[in-house]
């Protein structure tokens, strides 16, 4: 007897449950996602998924934000003792933490493909007793690591979809490709996947979020209003000296970079649309006798175009660059974190509300897009990678309940909302022969 695509949610509804509280409890924050890859990876394969894993799906040269070779060996050191599972570990190691799972049904079809996101923030998780993931015993073990975002929830979607597609495999055409991204927090990690080339061939795309303000019931399948970005550090590097007696001879790379941030919030707003800048951090000196011989800035811009956005850069490099010859100290600029902005596409995302309202009787309402806080999203990457293959592409947002905001070191959200995501997705592939469209050759 067939079993019906509810009553397959139903039987792993707990398991979706389990396997997002041992991602909470032992959250990573990106690039040090090797526990969580590696019992990911373990699962996949384990259903029979063609798997791509570390440097096959992530381009070396193209990721941003990378901690250090020794942050990294004390994280991997940390992942083995908290279960990293040590015969996936190798394809991982570095911080290459990226997999991509290919079900290939061998029927002819288009390519599909799903991306959820497992990396955790930089932030101690609140242990009150009014925090429930500390009072049911999952909070986070690892300090200044915790999934406030929503991944922990996101990467149990994706494990819970591989689960299903597998069971309705017989019913399914065309290839499946699953994508388990790293290094989302801070914009940093698909960038480096797209371009190593792993939605070339897809014809369909979504990536999916929950939370974001959205109410619980309610499906966004057509969000547009992420802000590209580019976040970067500058180091000023001047020269010691004694602030009394030789004040003369220092080159003093705190006060370039106190004029460079005023200089920054001159930048002037862009008319065509929304555009944004921060120095979120600035650290300088040594001691308040001493000419500050150097100084750090973590800066971001944003725009509502990829063109806003570049303007605001470039506007942002003349600024800091020139209050660097002011001061006659030198400059280096990191790039840490990059995403577009990116329009999903209207009959993509027409088809899925149409699924969405007329078969998933769980969600109360379905909405192409609805006003959202100013963020930013590096999935925009594989949107416009696929848009540009000739590919469609869209964002999808379920809406729950959240104990409070994201990046909140008391987030926590309704469970409930996971077998709604994952029924929704599966639903999405059984039905795209319904749809057609485009396929690559």
């Amino acid at each position: 007897m067939e079993i019906s695509l509810n009553n397959a949610i139903e039987s792993i509804t707990h398991q979706l449950q389990l396997w997002r509280r041992d991602f909470h409890q032992y959250a990573e924050s990106g690039w040090f996602e090797f526990r969580t890859a590696t019992r990911v990876a373990d699962e996949l394969a384990r259903l029979g998924y063609q798997l791509q894993l570390g440097k096959d799906v992530i381009k070396a040269e193209d990721r941003m934000g990378l901690p250090t070779p020794e942050q990294f060996a004390e994280q991997e050191k940390r992942a083995i003792e908290q279960g990293a599972l040590t015969e996936w570990l190798p394809h991982f190691s570095g911080g290459f933490t990226g997999i991509v799972a290919t079900l290939d049904t061998g029927k002819p079809g288009p390519t599909l493909a799903f991306r959820v996101d497992m990396d955790a923030l930089d932030l101690n998780e609140d242990l009150t007793a009014q925090h429930r993931p500390h009072a049911e015993g999952f909070a986070s073990c690892n300090s200044h690591m915790m999934h406030a975002c929503g991944h922990d929830g996101h990467t149990a979607i994706g494990l819970g979809l591989a689960h299903i597609l597998k069971q309705f495999q017989s019913q399914l055409t065309g290839r499946i490709k699953l994508i388990f991204q790293p290094a989302e927090e801070g914009t940093r990690g698909a960038k480096s996947m797209a371009t190593a080339g792993v939605v070339d061939d897809v014809d369909f795309f979504v990536a999916i979020h929950i939370g974001t303000g959205v109410p619980k019931g309610e499906l966004v399948c057509g969000s547009k209003s992420f802000l590209a970005t580019t976040k970067f550090d500058v180091t000023f590097h001047g020269k010691a000296a004694h602030s009394g007696a030789r004040p003369e001879e220092g080159k003093n790379a705190l006060v370039a970079a106190a004029q460079a941030t005023l200089g920054l919030y001159a930048i002037p707003r862009h008319s065509e649309g929304s555009s944004r800048i921060n120095v979120g951090v600035l650290n300088a000196g040594i001691g308040r006798n001493v000419i500050a011989d150097h100084a750090l800035m973590k800066v971001e811009t944003r725009g509502e175009t990829n063109e806003i956005n570049e303007f605001m850069y470039q506007k942002a490099l003349n600024v800091i660059e020139g209050a660097a010859k002011m001061q006659d100290v030198d400059f280096k600029i990191n790039l840490m974190g990059a995403a577009q902005s990116s329009h999903p596409s209207p009959e993509w995302v027409d088809f899925i509300m149409g699924l969405a309202q007329n078969k998933i009787p769980e969600l109360a309402s379905v909405i192409k897009d609805k006003p959202q806080a100013a963020g930013s999203e590096d999935a925009t990457y594989f949107m416009e990678r696929t848009k540009a293959q000739g590919g469609q592409a869209t964002y999808m947002i379920f809406g729950t309940e959240l104990s409070a905001g994201h990046h909140n070191e008391r987030f926590d959200f309704d469970e409930d909302v996971m077998p709604v995501a994952v029924k929704t997705l599966a639903t999405i592939a059984l039905s795209l022969p319904e749809f057609g469209g485009k396929t690559h050759e």
